[in-house]
């Protein structure tokens, strides 16, 4: 069976993620997707929403997607687990990343190795670094046009949220806001 990883923080999932998936199921040879959400991001020291609410979120979003599989492999860790763990682990043909990820590529563990173990994919919603996409031998790139990042809802930009779940993150991250303010 022929895999494609989609690996991320999902802090929280909008349609730019969804976007990526539905590109990656036009575009890539796979017979399934498995997205994998981390437990925590190992270059970051902390998450916004905890990984049991983002993956419940993420099978909210992706339940009706039959060529789709929300894997709970990272998070069952509860702890940082290295990419490299994860290929090693499910051997996929594919691994996509978003394009923010090229600059910190240099930083993952074992990179060289996780370059030769499977094929990086990038998504791309703004460009990419076509230095960055040689240096690394990545040949494969799904344009992706939706202009949000997780960043920009935890923010409070309360856009291109997937229907299934736009109230909860809504009430989760203004929560988040009014109990910073208090």
């Amino acid at each position: 069976m022929k895999v494609a990883i989609f690996g991320g923080s999902f802090d929280p999932v909008h349609l730019g993620h969804v976007e990526v998936v539905k590109k990656a199921l036009e575009n890539l040879d796979v017979d399934k997707i498995i997205i994998m959400p981390n437990y925590l991001n190992p270059l970051k020291h902390k998450f916004a929403a905890p990984p049991e609410i983002r993956i419940k979120w993420l099978k909210k979003v992706f339940e009706k997607f039959p060529k789709v599989e929300v894997s709970d492999f990272e998070i069952k860790q509860n702890r940082p687990v290295y990419s490299i763990e994860t290929v090693k682990t499910f051997k996929p043909a594919y691994f996509i990343i978003g394009s923010d990820n090229l600059k910190t590529l240099d930083k993952w563990k074992d990179i060289d190795k996780l370059l030769n173990l499977t094929e990086f994919v990038v998504a791309t919603r703004e460009g990419v670094d076509n230095s960055l996409l040689k240096k690394y031998n990545i040949k494969k790139v799904l344009k992706v046009d939706i202009p949000i990042s997780s960043t920009q809802i935890r923010n409070g930009r309360f856009e291109y949220l997937p229907k299934e779940i736009e109230k909860e993150i809504k009430e989760y991250y203004n929560g988040k806001k009014s109990s910073k303010n208090s």
